[in-house]
């Protein structure tokens, strides 16, 4: 099973849903759960250091040169089950003819790992982000209900199969305007909690997970 998780507004709190939603569904699954970076953030969310070598960029930007398995060599062990894939370093030339279609090859691979899969896709898809979430079995858009976000959310290049509202006390907005507007359900309601802001600021999320937010995750999917 591969899920995206993407978000339409810089901010909203993608990564850290989807190295949450990984981490649930890693303690559930004998294998673990693959975690799929290709927005940049998830090593500082699980409190491992940068990686130094190569990773999905690369991978994308190598063509038919590179294997479709060698994905696989590419992951780094994170904690509690879960394996990440790198988003590596961006190549600053133009990619090499015969690579065009590699983005759809990674969501191909990544739908058919036999581990649940999640995919951090970034803000507004584009490129690799775009076609994985395209590809995905479930497609989450995380939203916090504003009007900004809303209206960003209507304008992105693909449709969610569902949402992630994180809440805040005080927004005019709430989950049946979300559902209403972007015609799709709101899966999860995750709340702005502090003791989920000083998790990922010690880097320890996955192994101190808030209870709250682990039930709002649980089903999601």
């Amino acid at each position: 099973m591969l899920i995206a998780c993407w978000s339409a507004k810089g901010g909203s709190g993608t990564t850290v849903v989807s190295v949450a939603l990984a981490t649930v569904l890693a303690r559930s699954s004998p294998g673990g759960a693959l975690l799929a970076d290709l927005g940049g953030d998830v090593p500082a969310v699980l409190g491992l250091p940068e990686p130094a070598g190569p990773g999905l960029e690369e991978w994308l930007a190598s063509g038919a040169s590179v294997p479709a398995d060698a994905l696989s060599r590419l992951e780094i062990a994170g904690p509690g089950g879960l394996h990440v894939l790198p988003v590596g370093a961006p190549s600053s030339t133009p990619p090499p003819p015969g690579t065009t279609g590699r983005a759809e090859v990674l969501a191909a691979v990544l739908a058919a790992d036999p581990r649940p899969v999640v995919a951090d896709c970034g803000c507004l898809p584009a490129g690799a982000g775009l076609a994985v979430a395209a590809a995905a079995s479930v497609s989450l858009l995380v939203l916090r209900p504003c009007y900004l976000s809303l209206r960003r959310a209507l304008q992105a290049p693909l449709r969610p199969s569902g949402v992630i509202l994180v809440s805040a006390s005080g927004r005019s907005l709430g989950r049946s305007d979300v559902e209403h507007v972007l015609g799709v359900p709101v899966r999860a309601v995750v709340a702005v909690d502090p003791a989920v802001a000083r998790a990922v600021d010690a880097g320890l999320l996955p192994t101190r997970l808030p209870r709250g937010l682990e039930r709002a995750l649980r089903h999601a999917a």
